[in-house]
């Protein structure tokens, strides 16, 4: 059985490390899993009722939630701006909230993970992440962590796909993540 992963990444930036963060867990993501990156989350409209009503959402959101319908885990890959998560991740998880009480988010497992300049790697804006995740239903794998600091500097010549601390890192999340995929 392939446990399959929906990542989502809180970065538009072309080169963001938090991207090359996506990238790396899936070169690293072992035999049963394979990663989705989701890509779309900058043409995703900011949420509001009024054009996800009679389920006649707007086809980037309805494009949203039918890849995390179809997948068995959530990994939210966040950058930390101004001491919390970026506003295209937060728009995602808003759109995955609805209909409420019945969202694609609802019941599956999802982890935050990311990188950040700060000497703490985000660690805030994971924190609100897991936070909007677990209240727009996700059940949220705390079990794992990965907050990875001095993104511009560590990564200024060495890809996360090739620091072996990170790939660990990874590998321990991706872990949790499909032990929590193959409970629900």
């Amino acid at each position: 059985m392939t446990v399959h992963v929906l990542a989502l990444v809180g970065s538009l930036r072309r080169g963001s490390h938090n991207r090359q963060l996506a990238d790396a867990t899936a070169a690293h993501a072992p035999d049963g899993v394979r990663i989705e990156i989701f890509d779309g989350l900058g043409a995703l409209p900011f949420y509001n009722e009024d054009i996800d009503a009679d389920g006649a959402a707007p086809a980037e959101a309805a494009r949203l939630r039918e890849a995390t319908a179809a997948a068995d885990a959530v990994l939210l890959f966040s950058p930390e701006y101004n001491g919390t998560m970026p506003a295209v991740l937060k728009n995602a998880i808003d759109w995955l909230s609805r209909p409420f009480g019945a969202g694609a988010l609802g019941g599956k497992p999802t982890a935050v993970v990311g990188t950040a300049f700060g000497r703490y790697g985000g660690v805030w804006a994971q924190e609100e992440a897991r936070k909007a995740a677990g209240i727009a239903g996700a059940r949220i794998v705390d079990t794992v962590s990965l907050a990875i600091p001095g993104s511009v500097t560590r990564f200024a010549e060495l890809h996360p796909q090739n620091d072996t601390e990170v790939a660990e890192g990874l590998r321990k999340t991706l872990e949790a993540l499909t032990t929590g995929a193959a409970a629900a």
